[in-house]
């Protein structure tokens, strides 16, 4: 049965939204009793200084578009974050001290630049490191952080054409390792190793072309030079030890765990490792002795770790979540793994239905897994296929208002982990290198076929939605295979591979090209057959767009020729443009963007559009 939207402020679906709820947290590696979290109490995410042992809360920002990362030194003294205008992913990075007070840039001289991935902070606090995308190339900076308060001038330290990321600095900050894919042929990482005094590269590791490496962190303990890296040249994801200087690497012994194995943190005696382990979308804790090269399993109960950290007075702190709970920060006994409870709430959950892990095969026989929600009552349903962003992440048990809110109006609701996304294997994540939207949309294709063969969807009432990497394959699907969609929602999406290489930012064209094997001029062919805008001739079912005109990953231009092209060629077609950029935002937002997203689908499948 087809539900009209529930508009009214008080409706539940909107309260999920509403609730108060953890991003993030995350404890200083020196000093575990400070914290900080990142939560939507304000109304948008901000970040907010956190006392472990008390579980007082003071809000550090106070920014209207809302702050979604952020990074406490490991001193505990500052927390660093990119300071960007209305979500355009584009600033400097600012720090602000754990007590709080007024904001100081770090890199005052600079212009603004794009650091999408992570910066570094070494234990002592002496210096910081990051890398920006710049015109020509991708770089790696540090700067001395001083005693007095004051920053040093960033100096570079190594520049690739091609994309970088995980820097890392050792205790002191002698050493920095910047992970590269200078030499890879697409996406996969080798490390290299800087003496921060002299610059000097002084060591490197490849598993070119067999693998690909990630840094993760350094050794706690003063002029330890022991990095610990994963690798998955095996298939899987596995933590590894290497010592910088003498080449030697170490793998730990885990060949009693299934599927991949990340590695979270080092404790600061350097004789224990926390990791997680996930396995066929299951996920479980473990604490691995150094030493003994022994393992001492934490108590799960399901639901999905965001982060984890050895936390003061002989805990494990972590922040879990699950489709019925909102993200709660829990703390396990290090010792014996036993569960000591919630340590840090942030809301009271609004009911919500559980979700089950399901899977299928796609159409070369690969098993493809994603969770599935059902409302109340008796399929089969109209139904929502949810693909999410990324591509290189994935989608676990997690409480999600998104979803939920489809549950509320009656749709059954999907989200899979099409080829591409991590944690099932190295061969499944690359498989779309060199042929974006080929093999993720054969796997929503393969979705749609079993929940019609489950006798859960309607066959004709299935529509199709994601947003960034989700929303271009909800571009690619409709156009590709427009008999089996109803419907399609994307927003902040890709729509013309090659404008966007054109008019995006230097990280956007190094990870086009990076994923794509080349730039258009190399590949110019696959540009054109990895873009929806190549196949709106072929869309038959309705589809709405939300775009972002500040968005700076899939920049305005490419979106305009798409929906040009899908005016003139009299598609049912709306764009609704909204003044931020590619992700962030308020609470609200989020609100009015899924009412519209109800509103539409009502639409679709009462026959008024």
């Amino acid at each position: 049965m087809i539900t009209q939207p529930q508009t009214q402020e008080t409706a539940l679906w909107k309260e999920r939204y509403r609730v108060s709820g953890v991003w993030w947290a995350e404890l200083a590696r020196r000093a575990p009793s400070r914290g900080i979290v990142i939560s939507t109490g304000s109304g948008a995410g901000q970040i907010y200084a956190w006392d472990v042992l008390s579980g007082e809360q003071r809000q550090l920002t106070h920014r209207q578009d809302g702050v979604f990362a952020g990074t406490l030194a490991p001193d505990g003294r500052h927390v660093y974050y990119l300071r960007d205008e209305a979500g355009s992913e584009s600033g400097h990075y600012v720090r602000l001290a754990w007590e709080g007070g007024a904001e100081q840039d770090v890199t005052p001289d600079m212009p603004p630049y794009a650091a999408l991935y992570r910066c570094a902070v070494s234990d002592t606090g002496s210096m910081f490191a990051f890398t920006p995308t710049e015109a020509n190339g991708f770089p790696l900076y540090y700067l001395d952080l001083h005693a007095d308060g004051t920053v040093g001038v960033p100096r570079e330290l190594y520049r690739s054409p091609k994309l970088i990321d995980d820097a890392c600095l050792s205790a002191n900050a002698e050493l920095a390792v910047v992970a590269t894919t200078e030499h890879s042929r697409a996406r996969q990482y080798s490390l290299l190793a800087f003496d921060t005094a002299d610059r000097r590269l002084i060591d490197s590791l490849s598993d070119l072309p067999a693998g690909s490496l990630r840094a993760v962190m350094f050794a706690p303990l003063p002029g330890d030079h022991r990095l610990l890296y994963t690798a998955d040249r095996s298939g899987n994801t596995r933590p590894f030890i290497w010592h910088i200087g003498s080449g030697e690497r170490i793998e730990l012994a885990l060949d009693a765990l299934a599927g991949d194995v990340e590695a979270l943190d080092w404790s600061l005696d350097g004789r224990r490792i926390l990791l997680k382990q996930i396995a066929r979308a299951s996920q479980q804790l473990y604490i691995y002795d150094l030493a003994t090269a022994g393992l001492t399993r934490q108590e799960q109960r399901g639901g999905t770790y965001i982060s984890a950290q050895f936390g003061p007075q002989g805990q494990i702190i972590a922040l879990w979540l699950d489709a019925t709970h909102l993200p709660q920060v829990v703390a396990l006994d290090d010792a014996t793994g036993a569960w000591r409870g919630t340590i840090l709430a942030a809301g009271e959950a609004p009911p919500a239905r559980p979700f089950s892990s399901v899977s299928f095969r796609s159409s070369d026989g690969t098993e493809v897994q994603g969770w599935l929600g059902l409302p109340l009552g008796t399929g089969p349903f109209p139904t929502i296929l949810a693909v999410h962003g990324g591509p290189h992440i994935s989608i676990d048990d997690v409480y999600d208002p998104d979803g939920q809110a489809w549950l509320d109006h009656g749709y059954a609701y999907l989200s899979i982990n099409y080829r591409g996304s991590t944690t099932f294997g190295r061969a499944f994540k690359e498989q779309i290198w060199g042929d974006m939207g080929h093999w993720e949309v054969e796997d929503m294709v393969a979705a749609r076929d079993w929940l019609v063969a489950q006798g859960i969807a309607q066959p004709a009432a299935i529509l199709v939605t994601g947003a960034s990497y989700g929303g271009y394959l909800t571009l690619m699907a409709l156009g590709k295979h427009p008999e089996l969609w109803a419907g399609g929602m994307a927003l902040v999406a890709s729509a013309d591979l090659t404008s966007e290489f054109q008019d995006g930012t230097d990280w956007s064209r190094g990870y086009l090209s990076a994923m794509m094997g080349g730039t258009p001029e190399e590949k110019p062919d696959q540009y054109v057959a990895s873009s929806p805008i190549t196949y709106a001739a072929q869309v038959t079912a309705p589809l709405l767009v939300i775009q972002g005109r500040k968005d700076l990953r899939c920049p305005p231009r490419q979106m305009e020729r798409y929906a040009e092209k899908m005016h003139s060629l009299g598609k049912p077609f709306e764009i609704d443009w909204f003044d931020a950029g590619h992700g962030g935002g308020e609470n609200e937002m989020f609100i009015a963007f899924q009412e519209r997203l109800l509103g539409f689908a009502y639409r679709v499948l009462s026959g008024k559009i």
